[in-house]
């Protein structure tokens, strides 16, 4: 029988809890965000004047792919499927999650996986150099040998993905305590159901594509070497098809963490449920549709140009009535603006101006100026920071009451919201002018118009690294020596101090009245 230390490992190691498991994912994850934003921290020292300074280009291009790579699949991801782990029993009223054994194991083998990943920083030939988008043949005829380990940890963590996804679709369907019907669950839940499916649909396909990779590398195929009558465009396809329901996959459960939060301090109902569940399998469906919008400048046909560029003006439409119920949610409530609200609030209006960017970079057209400048890149930052982690921190200050029982501290959460938000806008709109300009990606230097607005970009960097230490130190205190929530937390149906009880339907509920 083990005892003290040994026994507590043991416990974390075999555990098949869904709120301990939810927990490694989240600290996981968290480590994971420091690790990616380290990396992000150099492309950004370098780039903070002219020239060469501080690293080689080849480093400079290592540190941008495994800064896209970690932060994607071992940040973002990671900490949506532990809130999942967390929330979603408890939302439906299951006791656990469906498949608890393999859920425990869906979440051990993702330190193997990261472990492998950042280990070829120290193999011959270096980390992986192509990018996060590991475009063939800078990934298959000219990559560094360290890329055979690259493939191997991509198929960990997709099979990682399909196990949690598959868990929470069949928690959802199967465990729903007694009177709730599927329009009945909160927006999170739905959120994640539609997720799920779309993990299930699309890791294997880029575990596809990581595999043929693999077989160009080593058994002599051609899928991609065109001497050998292979296409390389055919892998940005491939890639794509993937790549594309991915960039929502790493959206939609924070829509459904957004969809609780403000409610809760707007003390409203949400407006407009059933609108926001058909939105988002909207958004889901037509994310299907959209994948060659990353390739206009690849010489497919003007038919297929303006398919796809109709069909990614499609999306703002379901997106669109989302940030209207949220505004209308808003509307003439009794808002009060603790620091999960402010995250909210945050993520509506930059997530819209990352929006705007993307309704840009779908004018085929117009993409032909864009493409591959840092215009793209304020895009995208501008959707996944507002909108993956903004969401993520506000469910962890919004839930981490309820999960730890003590109360963070408000002024330090206040704190680290508005350093981020200042840090995250100094950050990323100068890009936009950059961009705009034409100063290309993922290059270590650049022409000396570029100085001011990369230095600006820099020290906002910075600024934002700095405001996450702040946040790990409040969530430290909070679990170890804060102030004990009071038991509104435990009374309150979403799970908190400082809100009044909801008068919404009893679809916000963690569990339906009657069962309760």
């Amino acid at each position: 029988m083990a005892h003290g230390p040994a026994k507590g490992i043991t416990r974390w190691l075999f555990t098949t809890n869904h709120k301990d498991i939810g927990s490694m994912y989240l600290w996981f994850s968290f480590m994971m965000f420091f690790l990616g934003g380290i990396f992000a921290l150099v492309i950004r020292a370098e780039l903070f004047e002219p020239g060469l300074q501080i690293v080689e280009p080849e480093f400079f291009n290592q540190m941008t792919t495994l800064h896209g790579l970690i932060m994607v699949f071992g940040a973002v991801m990671p900490a949506f499927v532990g809130l999942a782990n967390w929330m979603i029993p408890m939302m439906v009223g299951a006791p656990d999650m469906a498949l608890p054994r393999m859920n425990n194991w869906s979440f051990w083998i993702l330190p193997f996986a990261f472990a492998m990943l950042v280990s070829t920083l120290f193999m011959e030939g270096g980390a992986p150099n192509f990018g996060w988008t590991f475009y063939a043949p800078l990934s298959t005829t000219y990559a560094p040998p360290s890329v055979t380990f690259f493939i191997f940890a991509v198929h960990i963590m997709g099979a990682s993905s399909i196990m949690g996804a598959i868990n929470i679709i069949a928690t959802i369907l199967n465990m729903r305590a007694p009177g709730m019907t599927l329009m009945k669950m909160p927006l999170f839940v739905w959120t994640w159901l539609i997720t799920a499916y779309l993990l299930i649909a699309v890791m294997p396909v880029l575990a596809g594509v990581v595999t043929m990779m693999l077989m160009d590398i080593h058994f002599g195929t051609s899928f991609f070497d065109a001497a050998g009558g292979g296409d390389p465009v055919l892998f940005q396809h491939v890639f794509w098809f993937f790549g594309h329901p991915e960039v929502y996959i790493m959206i939609l459960p924070a829509f459904g963490i957004i969809s609780a939060i403000i409610p809760t301090f707007a003390r409203k109902p949400l407006f407009g449920y059933a609108s926001m569940v058909y939105a988002t399998a909207s958004i889901a469906f037509l994310s299907f549709i959209v994948w060659a919008h990353h390739m206009f400048t690849v010489g497919i046909p003007l038919v297929g140009e303006l398919f796809f560029m109709y069909a990614t003006m499609l999306i703002a439409v379901p997106t669109g009535v989302k940030v209207f119920n949220w505004i209308t949610t808003m509307f003439k409530g009794s808002m009060t603006f603790e620091t999960p609200m402010l995250f909210s609030v945050a993520f509506v209006i930059l997530f819209t101006i990352g929006g705007f960017s993307g309704l840009m970079l779908a004018i085929a057209p117009a993409d032909f100026q864009y493409h591959d400048t840092y215009f793209v890149v304020a895009h995208f930052h501008y959707v996944l920071v507002p909108g993956a982690i903004f969401s993520i921190t506000a469910a962890v200050y919004y839930w981490l009451p309820k999960w730890c029982g003590n109360m963070y501290n408000e002024l330090m959460g206040k704190t680290h919201f508005w350093l981020a938000f200042i840090g995250l806008n100094l950050t990323f709109f100068p890009m936009h002018f950059v961009g705009l300009a034409g100063m290309p990606r993922r290059i270590p230097d650049y022409a000396l118009q570029f100085a001011d607005f990369n230095m600006i970009s820099s020290c906002g960097a910075f600024l934002f690294g700095a405001a996450q230490v702040l946040f790990l130190f409040n969530v430290l205190r909070t679990i170890t020596v804060g102030k004990k929530a009071s038991d509104e937390v435990w009374e309150n149906p979403e799970g908190l101090e400082w809100s009044v009880p909801s008068p919404a339907p009893y679809h916000t509920f963690s569990t339906p009245p009657e069962v309760r």
